[in-house]
């Protein structure tokens, strides 16, 4: 079975898994979420590439053969500025009433593998905060996942200058922050720190890396999870697939699930590189952590039960995640990187189109969606608000029957 079957397998699957668990970096494969398409300004969503015709020989479970394939270094990313650049507005839900649910993987260039924006600087020094009071309990490195974390370095290391030139240089092994005045040398050994701290410095995304064993699972063995905002890396740390997914209780895994997702991790290639969205409500503003879940200190998470009810819709925020996914070249290992996009639902309601659609998205959660992604916590004050949003809009003349040309899902 190739990887376009392996994918269409994990869409028919998808509708087993709570979205809740979307915020482990593993969602970019198979959380609960709803379609991503890309930009309408795109002639026609792309489609991952065919594998090879010719069949080639089943490769040894844990074993790795170096691929020379190198990702293509990318042009600089058009005007871009630390303090002009604004976050890409991903608005990724639809309209009801039903709630339509699929994988949302789609192909993506590699130039467009890691986004930059103007928020840099706060999730820079958000980073850096999280790095000097949690240290590996948030960025860690198993010895035999130590190459691929190096690897990645190394790859963002030749990646960022040429995309983002403004930001960064680099002059031999070291890389130069132009603007924080930070260095890293990538070439000295032992490294400064971890390396996959050294990632999480250089990117707005959190970065996780999953390495197959010989008993043909992939396992959770380099991470960087400084802005996760309900799960933590220590929880999760060492764990195989299949065991992150039945340690968070997500309904039927084993029976319809498992199979394929083994399938498209086995299958990624170097030379692929696939994307998703995702979007939850939070009721509270840390990024980082979402506090209103309960203590991230605690001995376990507590969860939404835990959240005030019904905060006056100031305190709701809107959070969206953009994640790739793609398979280190040299290691084998296969990346994640994790962006999430977190606005004031206030602000975000101000945009045409958006408080209609987010309200009727809403509505079309079953009770289990409801239940996993909080709802009950927050569904009076939000849609109440939203709904008064888009009847201002309505009011003013917005003409809903031009929403597709004006904003294209999933923005």
């Amino acid at each position: 079975m190739g990887l376009q079957n392996a994918i269409s397998e994990l869409q028919q699957l998808a509708h087993n898994i709570p979205p809740h668990y979307a915020l482990f970096f593993l969602a970019a494969v198979v959380a609960l979420t709803t379609a991503s398409y890309l930009r309408t300004t795109s002639p026609a969503p792309p489609t991952l590439a065919p594998l090879s015709k010719t069949k080639k020989p089943q490769r040894e479970y844990g074993h790795w053969e170096p691929s020379p394939y190198e990702l293509p270094l990318p042009p600089p990313y058009p005007n871009w500025s630390l303090t002009d650049t604004k976050p890409l507005p991903y608005r990724p839900f639809r309209y009801g009433p039903k709630y339509h649910v699929t994988m949302g993987l789609r192909t993506v260039p590699s130039d467009d593998w890691i986004e930059l924006d103007n928020h840099f600087p706060k999730y820079h020094a958000d980073k850096a905060r999280r790095l000097a009071e949690r240290g590996s309990r948030c960025a860690a490195t198993a010895p035999e996942a130590y190459p691929a974390a190096v690897e990645l370095l190394s790859e963002l290391a030749r990646y960022l200058p040429a995309r983002y030139p403004s930001l960064y240089s680099r002059t031999g092994d070291v890389l130069h922050n132009l603007w924080s005045g930070e260095s890293f040398d990538i070439a000295e050994r032992p490294l400064k720190e971890d390396p996959m701290a050294m990632c999480a410095r250089l990117v707005q995304d959190d970065l996780a890396i999953m390495m197959e064993r010989p008993d043909g699972q992939y396992y959770l063995l380099a991470g960087a999870i400084l802005l996760p905002g309900f799960w933590r890396l220590e929880d999760k740390f060492g764990m195989g697939l299949s065991e992150i997914h039945t340690s968070g209780d997500v309904p039927q895994f084993k029976e319809k699930l498992e199979k394929g997702m083994m399938n498209f991790f086995r299958r990624v290639r170097p030379e692929e590189m696939v994307a998703r969205n995702n979007y939850f409500l939070q009721v509270d503003d840390d990024l980082a952590w979402s506090w209103s879940i309960g203590s991230e200190d605690a001995e376990s998470i507590g969860g939404w039960g835990t959240a005030e009810k019904n905060r006056a819709v100031e305190h709701h925020w809107f959070r969206s995640e953009r994640q790739t996914l793609r398979r280190l070249p040299k290691s084998g290992g296969v990346v994640f990187t994790i962006r999430t996009y977190f606005h004031p639902v206030v602000e975000v309601a101000e945009e045409d189109y958006v408080p209609g659609r987010l309200a009727s998205a809403v509505r079309s959660w079953g009770e289990d969606v409801s239940r996993y992604k909080g709802k009950e916590r927050y569904g009076e004050v939000l849609l109440e608000y939203l709904d008064r949003k888009h009847e201002e809009q309505l009011v003013r003349g917005l003409d809903m029957s031009r929403e597709e040309e004006v904003r294209g899902y999933p923005f």
